[in-house]
C-alpha cells in the first residue's frame, strides 16, 4: 500500500477502504508519510469530500492514534458536551454543574480559545489556583467523588489530529465538513464518555454561517458518534449576536456564577436548558424534555448547581472565594464605556467582530502560542431588541493596555447598531439532529 495511490483515489473521487484510511493515519502519526503528501490528501478531500463510512473510519483511526481515556470506573452514564465555537458562549461553566447536580457524571476534556472564540480552559484558569492539567487517575477520582471534573486534553490524546489540524491551517482546507467533523469527534470519542451532546453554532459569529451547512455538519458528527457506539445528539443554535453578555475569561466566570445564582441572561439560559435537557435524557436521569427541565430548574433554584461548580473548583485547587468575591478574579486596569449616541433599539451586535475586538484587547489568541490577558474583554449591557437612551452605556471594554483599548474602540462601536425600529427576536435554537431524524423549530 502506498500513500500516493490513496491520494490518487481520493483525487478521483473513489471510495477509500478502511484499511487505506488506517494506513494513512498510521503513516501520518509516525511521520512515515511526509507532510506534502498529507497536504495533498487534505486538498483532495476538500474538493471530493468523504462518504459517511469514510468519515467514520477516518475519525476512529484518528481517535485510536493515541490513548483512549478509560472512564469505566466512573459510576453512571458519562455525558460530554461540545460547542463548535462562539462568542460569549459560557454554557459549559453553567450547564455542566447543573447537569452534574441532576446526577449525571461529567468527566469532560476541553480546549483553549483560538481567534474570536473563547476556550473553557482559559476561563477556568482565570480562577486563582485552578488546575486544568491533571493526571487521568485524579481526573477520574474527582469525577467519581463529586460528579464533575473538567480538564485539558492530554498530550497523548489523538496525536494524528494535531498533525492534520496544523496542516489544514496552512493549506486552506480548514472549512471542510468531513475534516471538521472528524477532528471534533475523534477527540470526543477518545475522551471516553458514553454520550455526546453537540452544540453546533450557526451565524455571523460561528464557523458555519448557513443553517443548512450547520445541519449537514451536525448530521455528519451524529453519524460518527453513533457509529462509534456513543449516544450522540446535536443542537443547532444561533450565533448572530453574542450569546451571553460577557466576552472574555474572568468576565465569563463572573457571568457563569451569576447565572448559577439565578441571575442569568435569558438567551444564555435558554441555550443552557436546551443542552442540559438533552444531556439529562441521554444519561437516563430524565425520560423527556419536561422532566429534564424540571430537574435543571430545581438544581438552579436550590443552588445545587452553584455548589457543584464550587466543589469542582475546590477539588482542582481553585480559590472558591473568587466565585463570590469577584475582586479576587483577574481585574483589568482600564475600562471604557460605549455610550449610545441616540435613543432607539439595538438592531445588531456583530458577534464575530465583537469577538475579534475582545481578542485584540488580549482576551483571545491569534496563534495557539499567544499568551492571553485573563482580565480583558467586553461586557454587553444591552442585547439586540433592547431599548437604549442617548448616553446610556451599551457595552464596557476592559483591558490592561490603554493604547490597544483606544485602537479597538472604533471597531467595537461599529459592531453595534442602533435603529428606531425594534428588531423581532431571532430563534436561539433552530433544531435538533438525532440519529433517527432532524427536528427543526
Amino acid at each position: 500500500m502506498r500513500a500516493v495511490d490513496i491520494i490518487k483515489k481520493k483525487r478521483d473521487g473513489i471510495h477509500l477502504r478502511k484499511e487505506e484510511i488506517n494506513f494513512l493515519i498510521k503513516g501520518c502519526s509516525s511521520d512515515v508519510i511526509p507532510d506534502y503528501q498529507i497536504a495533498a490528501f487534505l486538498m483532495a478531500t476538500y474538493f471530493r469530500g468523504m462518504s459517511y463510512e469514510e468519515v467514520a473510519s477516518f475519525t476512529l483511526a484518528m481517535a485510536n492514534s493515541g490513548k483512549i481515556a478509560d472512564l469505566s470506573s466512573i459510576k453512571g452514564v458519562k455525558i460530554d458536551k461540545h460547542s463548535t465555537g462562539g462568542v460569549a458562549d459560557t454554557t459549559t461553566l453553567i450547564v455542566c454543574p447543573l447537569v452534574a447536580a441532576c446526577g449525571v457524571p461529567i468527566a469532560k476534556m476541553s480546549g483553549r480559545g483560538l481567534g474570536h472564540t473563547g476556550g473553557t480552559l482559559d476561563k477556568l484558569e482565570s480562577i486563582p489556583g485552578m488546575r486544568v492539567s491533571l493526571p487521568l487517575e485524579e481526573f477520574v477520582d474527582i469525577a467519581n467523588t463529586i460528579g464533575i471534573s473538567i480538564i485539558g486534553q492530554t498530550e497523548d490524546l489523538v496525536p494524528a489530529d494535531k498533525k492534520f489540524y496544523a496542516l489544514r491551517d496552512v493549506t486552506a482546507t480548514v472549512d471542510s465538513i468531513p475534516l471538521i467533523a472528524s477532528s471534533i469527534m475523534s477527540k470526543k470519542i477518545a475522551g471516553g464518555s458514553d454520550g455526546i451532546v453537540l452544540d453546533v453554532k450557526v451565524g455571523d459569529g460561528a464557523f458555519m454561517k448557513d443553517v443548512d451547512e450547520a445541519v449537514k455538519l451536525a448530521k455528519t458528527m451524529v453519524n460518527i458518534g453513533e457509529s462509534a457506539g456513543k449516544k450522540t445528539v446535536a443542537v443547532i443554535t444561533d450565533m448572530n449576536q453574542p450569546l451571553g453578555q460577557a466576552i472574555g475569561n474572568s468576565l465569563e466566570v463572573m457571568e457563569a456564577c451569576e447565572a448559577l445564582k439565578g441571575r442569568g441572561n435569558r438567551d444564555l439560559m435558554e441555550v443552557c436548558f436546551a443542552l442540559g435537557s438533552l444531556m439529562s435524557i441521554l444519561a437516563g436521569v430524565a425520560k423527556d424534555r419536561e422532566e429534564a427541565l424540571d430537574l435543571l430548574r430545581d438544581a438552579l433554584n436550590s443552588g445545587r448547581g452553584m455548589i457543584k461548580l464550587k466543589q469542582m473548583v475546590m477539588a482542582q485547587g481553585g480559590d472558591v472565594n473568587a466565585l463570590e468575591d469577584y475582586s479576587l478574579l483577574p481585574q483589568a486596569r482600564f475600562k471604557y464605556e460605549l455610550k449610545a449616541k441616540a435613543d432607539g433599539y439595538v438592531s445588531k451586535m456583530a458577534a464575530e467582530r465583537l469577538g475579534i475586538c475582545a481578542m485584540k484587547l488580549g482576551a483571545g489568541r491569534e496563534k495557539k502560542e499567544d499568551r492571553i490577558d485573563l482580565s480583558a474583554g467586553i461586557f454587553l449591557n444591552k442585547k439586540v431588541g433592547e431599548h437604549v437612551n442617548k448616553g446610556e452605556n451599551i457595552a464596557t471594554l476592559y483591558g490592561n493596555d490603554e493604547k490597544r483599548l483606544q485602537e479597538v474602540l472604533p471597531e467595537a462601536e461599529a459592531s453595534i447598531k442602533i435603529s428606531g425600529q425594534k428588531e423581532s427576536k431571532r430563534k436561539l435554537v433552530y433544531g435538533i439532529v438525532r440519529k433517527d431524524g432532524i427536528e427543526m423549530f
